[in-house]
This record gives C-alpha cells, sequence and structure tokens, in this order.
C-alpha cells in the first residue's frame, strides 16, 4: 500500500491518494478529500495492474499539488 496525503495551508482541507489491491488481485486506487473533522468524500477506480493504477494515482497527486495542497 502506497499512500499520499496533502493538506492545503490555507484551511482545514485534505487529499489523500492511495493505492491498494483489491480481492480481484487488481490495483486500486483510493482517492478520499474533504474537510478535517467532517465525513470525507470518497473515489475508488480499479485498474488491471500495478504500473496503471501508479500512473493514475500520480495524475491525481499532481492534480491535487496544482490545486494548492501540500505535503505535511
Amino acid at each position: 500500500m502506497v499512500e499520499a496525503l496533502l493538506y492545503r495551508s490555507d484551511d482545514a482541507r485534505f487529499y489523500r491518494v492511495e493505492i491498494t489491491f483489491n480481492l480481484f488481485a487488481e490495483a486500486s486506487v483510493v482517492i478520499e478529500w474533504g474537510v478535517k473533522g467532517g465525513k470525507p468524500c470518497r473515489r475508488i477506480t480499479c485498474h488491471s495492474d500495478l504500473r496503471a493504477a501508479s500512473t493514475a494515482a500520480d495524475r491525481y497527486r499532481k492534480r491535487a499539488l496544482r490545486r494548492g495542497y501540500a505535503k505535511a
């Protein structure tokens, strides 16, 4: 499992990208975002292999960095 946790400095928002494996031996990318202390929103996408999941996770992480999120 690989995880990237990003925060915005101007408010209490977070963005988390994680690569996991599901029960069907597929690599999944889990994306969570929201406000600290609140209920997060979640999106899960399944990919056939780890390389495709890693590429997708990196794309989501770069998009969050462009939107003002930074590493804690």
